[in-house]
């Protein structure tokens, strides 16, 4: 393995630190009390083994240390970004955008200083570790981006007050049915680029905009297609980085 292995683990470690480690109320509280937060420390050691862990290099727990306290300085003052009038909807994007230069630094400073010493091989090449990392954004992480694509452009459905009472009684539809859609059809896509089989893209988009928009009376067809359009870039974008 070498130094592109080595930062893409580094990468891995922070997505699953990041977004399947911890629950949506987890998050929150993270997010709204800052330093107050009981949950960030734990965050905070959580990131810091996965790092050491996933580096398999027995002399990165300085590193590892590194983006641990950096990681918990960052979320600990994303609670004033979040509440900022000008970058507070985009807290998201500054937020990752710190942890990930982070992570890059760290790696290229210890790789240049220190040298890569992998203690254990993993029998995985580097496509497969792209691989599998491109199906882990498609879950969590990429339902996450959506939501917070909405969130920073300011794109909200205005429901009439007619809309609103029948929305009311479509309180019996499964619960986060979308995002599981969303998961699915980003995992078919990806899958489907992957072999190759790009007319099979178009078909999923197809279908499901015949299944999406045929309640015209309630739904807000810019709305759903912005979600669907965003949710298969994902996974198209990711497919053709992965074949490059």
């Amino acid at each position: 393995m070498g130094f592109s292995e080595f930062l893409l683990l580094q990468f891995l470690a922070h997505v699953l630190a990041d977004y399947f480690l911890q629950t949506d109320a987890l998050a929150l509280d993270k997010n709204t009390k800052g330093f107050k937060s009981k949950f960030l420390v734990w965050h905070a050691l959580i990131v810091f083994t996965l790092a050491w862990l996933l580096s398999f290099q027995l002399h990165f727990f300085i590193g590892a240390g590194v983006i641990a306290i950096t990681h918990y300085l960052i979320d600990g003052f994303k609670v004033k970004l979040n509440t900022h009038s000008v970058l507070g909807p985009h807290a998201f994007f500054i937020d990752q955008t710190m942890h990930l230069l982070i992570i890059v630094g760290v790696a290229m400073l210890y790789d240049r200083f220190h040298g890569l010493d992998f203690y254990y091989e993993l029998p995985i090449s580097y496509n497969a570790l792209l691989i599998l990392s491109a199906y882990l954004l498609c879950l969590k992480p990429a339902n996450i981006f959506i939501k917070e694509v909405f969130r920073s452009s300011k794109i909200a459905i205005a429901m009439t007050n007619k809309e609103a009472t029948h929305d009311v009684s479509r309180a019996t539809e499964l619960p986060n049915a979308g995002k599981v859609i969303g998961i699915l059809e980003r995992l078919l896509a990806l899958t489907f680029i992957m072999i190759g089989e790009y007319q099979a893209v178009g078909f999923l988009i197809a279908a499901k905009s015949i299944l999406r928009y045929k309640d015209t009376d309630t739904l807000k067809t810019e709305y759903v297609l912005i979600g669907t359009m965003l949710s298969f870039g994902i996974a198209v974008g990711l497919g053709i980085y992965i074949g490059l």
